[in-house]
């Protein structure tokens, strides 16, 4: 038989032992396909068989041409900033709750990947974006980020004061819990409940949220997508300020610090069901239209 991908990566939910029966029986329909199917290490561990060979995710990611995600959107957010690197596709399995990246239902699993599989599919470019500490006295430190990277107060319950940069161009100076910079898929998780817009998945733009901020006249602000920002935290805040990416990876900040961030040059490819689409899943997840 014939496949669009013929080599494919399995990755679960960590340390959620609940993915186990939908990755067994993931890989028996890869192989009934006639797939060569690697398991992530962690996800390998899940399951009381270990007759299919297990690999990094680096590994999955320069050997296969697809990677499954079986979990939450977290999952993918936490495997795609690895894999982003290798250019491969990544394809979504929910657990139960619909996500507005892994769109299919455990219950539909095998119809929807024999119709990937035979070519009937979707591929959606997500962009993500790079957050740079440049320290005084030591290399940079770096992170990527699919949703957002948040500069935010920590230990102690007080404001924090940034100054904001656009292009070498002064955006403001602000005392607040902190700033949401989010790319367009993040617009709808944090910088969401910080009051921000939700922006269409393939816009290229970069959203700019303030937290909770002093003055009610800070507004969130949409910017090019193509933006270098650069956020300053004054100096005798550095202390109890640091930066977040993707609320998975922390970067620690000292006096002088400045953080730059710009959209990244690869992007994630997403591979959707024909049926995909996002304004319904955005309708469902927002009960838009519900009455109670």
């Amino acid at each position: 038989m014939n496949n669009c991908f013929n080599k494919i990566g399995l990755i679960g939910k960590y340390g959620n032992p609940h993915v186990a029966e939908t990755v067994r029986e993931l890989g028996m329909l890869l192989q009934k396909r006639g797939c060569e199917i690697m398991l992530e290490h962690a996800t390998g561990q899940l399951l009381t068989s270990r007759d299919l060979p297990c690999a990094s995710l680096d590994e999955i990611g320069r050997n296969c041409d697809l990677t499954i995600i079986v979990g939450g959107d977290g999952t993918l957010l936490a495997a795609a900033r690895t894999l982003v690197e290798y250019d491969i596709p990544i394809l979504g399995v929910n657990l139960g709750r619909l996500g507005f990246l892994v769109d299919i239902s455990p219950d539909d699993m095998e119809e929807r990947i024999n119709e990937i599989l035979d070519g009937n599919y979707e591929e959606e470019h997500r962009i993500l974006l790079n957050a740079e500490v440049q320290h005084k006295d030591s290399p940079p430190s770096e992170s990527d980020a699919f949703n957002d990277v948040v500069v935010h107060k920590w230990e102690v319950a007080r404001m924090i004061e940034t100054e904001t940069w656009v292009n070498g161009r002064f955006l403001n100076s602000m005392r607040s819990d902190g700033l949401i910079v989010s790319t367009p898929t993040g617009s709808t998780a944090y910088a969401l409940s910080g009051g921000g817009p939700i922006i269409e998945p393939g816009v290229n733009a970069i959203l700019i949220v303030p937290i909770c901020p002093h003055s009610m006249s800070y507004r969130p602000i949409v910017v090019s997508g193509d933006s270098e920002i650069e956020i300053l935290v004054k100096e005798n805040m550095h202390s109890h300020a640091q930066v977040t990416c993707d609320g998975q990876i922390n970067l620690g900040l000292v006096s002088g610090d400045k953080i730059l961030i710009r959209k990244k040059d690869n992007v994630v490819r997403l591979i959707h069901p024909r049926q995909h689409n996002h304004f319904e899943i955005l309708r469902a997840k927002m009960h838009w239209g519900e009455h109670s």
